[in-house]
């Protein structure tokens, strides 16, 4: 539901600890699933579970807008919608990380992975949030709602259109039932604790969004409020960044992926992080644009070097456990964050709450990448390079998890296995 929610407390007289409440639920409902939505991914056909998740979030926001609509629609009520939206998007992730390796060739990844990262914020960061706004401030947050169903409706007719694939792995007679999706679980589990990139990277993430991500979502409207914005300046920030993220997901998709890819990477989303510092200290609007705009930038420029990673170095038979991990891990205190961010915003103010919110990030990833080691293990599995007519990775099965990425090696380079300890 995004920032139709936002303005949708607003106008039901919620202050920061009702849109912390709301959004906070919603990401509650997305932990709840997306572990189990990585063990399914990786044995229910991918396409089956993005058309059933479009269909249950078309008819939840569906609700809300009749609700709201009517005029009856209570705080509560946006809370419960919140959690049931939230339930059903935690298995989304990880079967449209998988699917799109089985849709397209290795070598294309990264052009995917930078259309999609174009794609996505001009629609659902960008225009989604504008033509938003503009209807909330035209007509009411329940129209909205209504258009964001309709949006939702339209989305699940696309997913029903996608070719059919096949699954990518083929150990699924281990069982089903809870019991054997359980195991799947742990299979991911154990590759991450084996995978050192990997569990640095989901480490910090985890706790930037701590940090980050509530004030991010629950204090810029009222930033925004106090120096006389309306939904429609907040619809303008959120396009900001959304075409940011457009403009920084071309620029790395049209280049190689970086020699230091883990290193740019971690290194881009918590420097992403530093004009946050802007949005407690401006007193016009223009800033609070252009620092969303950068913010989209780097954030969508990591992100598509980290899908492409993932879809590289991670086996296919595990990469929807895997997706689910990275959702999971990265999202774990989201719920704490948005609980905090109002009650923190109002006890030490929001310039403050900014300030930390914006510079403690850049920190945490340079740690990150000193204390993992990340120089060393990008420069063990350079994904810069392959040779010409290779696999980008073979698999091959190896206990306790079904399979082990291999990469291809550079010319003079031996073979670097995955879950190997860190390069001395």
């Amino acid at each position: 539901m995004g920032d139709r929610v936002v303005w949708q407390v607003v106008e039901l007289e919620g202050g920061p600890a009702a849109l912390s409440l709301v959004t906070g639920l919603s990401a509650v409902g997305m932990l709840m699933t997306t572990l189990l939505g990585g063990a399914l991914a990786d044995r229910v056909p991918q396409r089956r579970i993005l058309l059933a998740v479009t269909t249950a979030q078309t008819v939840a926001v569906a609700v809300a807008a009749v609700l709201s609509l009517s005029g009856v629609l209570e705080l509560w009520q946006l809370a419960v919608l919140a959690l049931a939206d939230g339930v059903v998007a935690g298995l989304y992730y990880p079967a449209y990380s998988a699917l799109v390796p089985a849709l397209v060739p290795d070598d294309e990844l990264l052009a995917a992975n930078g259309l999609e990262g174009v794609v996505r914020p001009v629609l659902a960061q960008a225009a989604g949030p504008a033509a938003a706004g503009f209807l909330v401030a035209a007509f009411s947050p329940g129209a909205a709602l209504a258009v964001t169903a309709l949006a939702s409706l339209l989305a699940a007719a696309c997913v029903a259109g996608l070719p059919r694939t096949p699954l990518r792995r083929d150990d699924t007679e281990k069982g089903a039932g809870v019991a054997a999706l359980l195991g799947d679980v742990r299979e991911g589990f154990a590759y991450m604790a084996r995978t050192p990139w990997l569990l640095a990277t989901l480490l910090y993430a985890s706790v930037m969004v701590l940090v980050f991500i509530g004030p991010f979502e629950v204090l810029v409207p009222f930033a925004l409020q106090d120096i006389g914005g309306g939904p429609r300046d907040h619809a303008w920030a959120l396009a900001a960044f959304g075409i940011g993220g457009a403009l920084g997901s071309v620029v790395v998709a049209s280049l190689r992926l970086p020699r230091r890819y883990l290193t740019v990477m971690n290194l881009l989303w918590g420097l992403g992080c530093v004009p946050m510092v802007v949005f407690g200290f401006a007193t016009e609007l223009w800033p609070f644009f252009v620092a969303s705009a950068v913010m989209g930038a780097t954030f969508q420029a990591a992100t598509v070097i980290w899908g492409t990673l993932l879809q590289r170095r991670v086996p296919p038979a595990l990469l929807g456990r895997v997706s689910s991990l990275d959702f999971f891990m990265s999202l774990s205190l989201m719920p704490l964050s948005m609980a905090l961010a109002g009650t923190v915003g109002e006890v030490i103010g929001l310039t403050t709450t900014f300030l930390v919110a914006g510079l403690v990030p850049p920190v945490l990833a340079v740690i990150a990448i000193l204390v993992a080691r990340l120089p060393a293990d990008e420069l063990a599995h350079p994904l810069d390079t392959a040779p010409p007519g290779a696999a980008v990775a073979a698999h091959v099965e190896e206990s306790p998890v079904p399979a082990t990425a291999w990469m291809e090696p550079e010319a003079g380079n031996a073979p670097a296995r995955e879950g190997e300890p860190w390069p001395s």
